[in-house]
């Protein structure tokens, strides 16, 4: 199995995955959508009762949304994630009671009138684990109102629950051949025309080539239109091209290597699981 990456980005991956089965591609997928962890608020704490600003100004800890509503909002923010660093807290040292290895703490205190988005979320110590994406709407608060929070953050995997997925639009498709026979195109440059990917070029004196193979979505209008059938599509049958995006909690680059660890380790139990049988 070869990786060649054609675009990479803090937040997106495109790569040609090559050498390998639909099966392993679509393991890769699987992995990259549910197995690759990732931080993520679980326990909200709401204040009850009478709050005060700096200045001493008296607000009621309420909000128009019900608390669910609010934790689940809260859960849904990508938290930033070092892999290097967290541990999950079931198998953290500090037996699973939260500790600066396996748990990030945030506060909120808001004060109404005003809208109250993911960026009011503020870590406790560490300042590098603010929230990156600081324009997601949770709440708003009308006047006299506030919000008095504390929010957990911890490692888990979609597996678990939706709001670990870390990546999203994973897809991925075999790699389209596209082939002019020169011999039998008349160079008209109908196909050109109605390719939605602009996969045609003319070049030269007129002639009509392959400009972008890969863009290809085997849409077969080229085909219905060139009255010579000088045009003939196919699918590289070990060849796939893959992309996917994140939420911001790992980067694209990080996610991916992750992902080709967790597959190999499973691939590899696998192997001793069938060496075991064999024996």
């Amino acid at each position: 199995m070869e990786i060649k990456i054609e675009e990479l980005s803090e937040n997106y991956a495109r790569f040609v995955l090559s050498d390998a089965s639909p099966e392993t591609a679509n393991a890769l997928r699987r992995v990259l959508l549910s197995e690759v962890p990732k931080m993520a608020i679980e326990n909200v704490e709401f204040h009850l009762g009478q709050i005060h600003d700096q200045e001493g100004r008296e607000y009621e800890s309420i909000s128009p949304l019900f608390d669910e509503i609010v934790a689940h909002r809260l859960g849904l923010v990508p938290i930033p994630t070092d892999l290097d660093l967290m541990v999950e807290r079931s198998k953290c040292t500090c037996g699973g009671e939260g500790c600066p290895s396996c748990q990030i703490i945030y506060s909120m205190q808001c004060y109404g009138p005003t809208e109250v988005f993911s960026g009011d979320l503020k870590p406790l110590g560490d300042a590098t684990l603010a929230v990156k994406d600081e324009h997601i709407p949770i709440t708003r608060l009308g006047e006299g109102q506030g919000a008095f929070i504390y929010a957990y953050a911890e490692l888990g995997t979609a597996k678990r629950h939706a709001k670990w997925q870390g990546t999203s639009g994973v897809a991925y498709r075999h790699s389209p051949k596209v082939k002019i026979d020169a011999s039998k195109c008349d160079n008209g440059g109908t196909c050109i025309g109605v390719c939605p990917k602009d996969v045609f070029k003319v070049e030269g004196k007129g002639k009509v080539v392959v400009a972008e193979e890969k863009a290809c979505i085997l849409c077969n209008q080229c085909i219905k239109i060139c009255k010579t059938k000088a045009i003939s599509l196919g699918i590289d049958e070990g060849k796939f091209i893959f992309e996917f995006e994140t939420d911001g909690s790992l980067s694209a680059k990080k996610t991916l290597t992750v992902a080709l660890d967790i597959l190999e380790k499973k691939f590899e139990a696998f192997r001793e699981a069938i060496s075991s049988l064999e024996a």
